[in-house]
């Protein structure tokens, strides 16, 4: 699966994810080709991109969990973007703290991980959902790390609402890939503004715009390279939406590059720990599944192979079986981990490898218990 961006879409690419309209009613479904009305179609709805199959690749499993997941965040996103709309004409709330209920009750309160998908974003909504992303994830971090609730119900609020101030950037500004500080201190402005106003449209206006305010500092900090923030004075509903919000910008289809993968990012963010509270990526990490059993996955030296075996207690050291010689490395053993370790997910598939998992329990690779709930067979390329 890879992204391709809307002038790149060609007729015949195969959707590797469904397209829903706003009410959550889906118009194009997995698998299904491209033609020129479908071409047509993501040019109206002003898409940046799609995700698509590469032409051997089956159609990955997706549970109803997932349909519904990615089902959520289209219906949600158009019920923020109603309800940020209100805020700035109205400078008061309806239906914020209704949305972050709803977030908490579907994903504040799960006893297991989720696969989190990117959604398909336009320029026009791109900061609905992204806001929309980033509060579900707070919503994911809050559980693992224990959050009150109602500390929980302020930083998920927080989060979609934060990026309000981006809805007034002029078009100079959101056209540029690359700002310099003028534009950063302009884009500031507008952040700044909208602060205030979160400050008097809700009853805890307070709270969420500190969480907001402490937020953009961290992330400012780290645009700058300010290697001298002091994480212990931001709150911690601050630091949660701070990774929160950095994991889904680099993961999500954007503008000008190509999106992160998840690997690149945690790793990415793991290393930056002057910005980003390592517990807090820890909880992230805890909470969406990254390397499971039918990742497909390149080493550092170069190898490619799958995961077989998902490593709980430390996620980047699973069980992988190498394409090229069906090795199978144990990544948990220090013996073979201070050699060789996970480098990305691989981008483009070549190999088609299947097998089933009662191969892998009779193997001594999997317990019946662990093998793969989503599907019965894996099928590599």
């Amino acid at each position: 699966m890879k992204f391709v961006k809307t002038r790149e879409i060609k007729t015949g690419m195969r959707l590797a994810r469904p397209i829903y309209n706003k009410n959550g009613v889906l118009l194009y479904e997995r698998n299904s080709k491209v033609t020129e009305q479908a071409i047509s179609s993501i040019e109206n709805f002003g898409l940046l991109g799609i995700y698509i199959l590469e032409p051997a690749e089956p159609v990955p499993p997706m549970s109803q969990e997932d349909l519904e997941f990615e089902r959520f965040q289209t219906m949600m996103s158009f019920s923020l973007e109603e309800e940020l709309k209100r805020i700035k004409q109205t400078g008061r709330a309806a239906k914020i703290q209704t949305i972050a209920s709803m977030i908490i009750k579907n994903y504040a309160n799960l006893n297991k991980k989720i696969t989190f998908h990117q959604n398909l974003r336009s320029r026009e909504n791109y900061t609905y959902r992204h806001s929309l992303n980033v509060a579900i994830l707070c919503a994911l971090i809050t559980r693992v790390m224990n959050i009150k609730v109602d500390e929980q119900l302020t930083t998920i609020t927080a989060a979609l609402i934060h990026d309000m101030g981006k809805l007034d950037v002029v078009d100079d500004i959101a056209d540029c890939d690359d700002l310099d500080d003028a534009g950063y201190r302009r884009l500031n402005m507008f952040e700044k503004d909208a602060f205030s106003v979160i400050h008097q449209a809700l009853p805890n206006g307070v709270d969420v715009r500190r969480i907001c305010e402490q937020s953009h500092t961290i992330l400012e900090s780290y645009r700058v390279g300010d290697i001298n923030t002091d994480l212990s004075k931001f709150s911690i509903g601050a630091k949660i939406l701070a990774v929160a919000g950095k994991y889904d910008s680099l993961t999500a289809m954007q503008l000008d590059k190509e999106p992160e993968s998840e690997i690149k990012a945690f790793h990415y963010m793991l290393a930056e720990d002057h910005f980003f509270d390592p517990s807090v990526v820890n909880a992230l990490l805890a909470s969406i599944n990254v390397l499971f059993p039918g990742v497909c996955v390149v080493l550092n030296n170069g190898e490619k192979g799958v995961v077989i075996k998902e490593n709980r207690a430390d996620i980047f050291r699973p069980l992988i079986l190498c394409f090229d010689n069906n090795k199978v490395l144990d990544l948990s053993d220090d013996n073979v981990s201070n050699n060789v370790w996970i480098n990305d997910v691989m981008k483009t598939l070549d190999n088609r490898y299947i097998f089933d998992t009662d191969t892998l329990v009779e193997c001594g690779y999997l317990k019946p218990e662990e093998a793969y709930e989503s599907a019965d067979i894996f099928e590599i390329l």
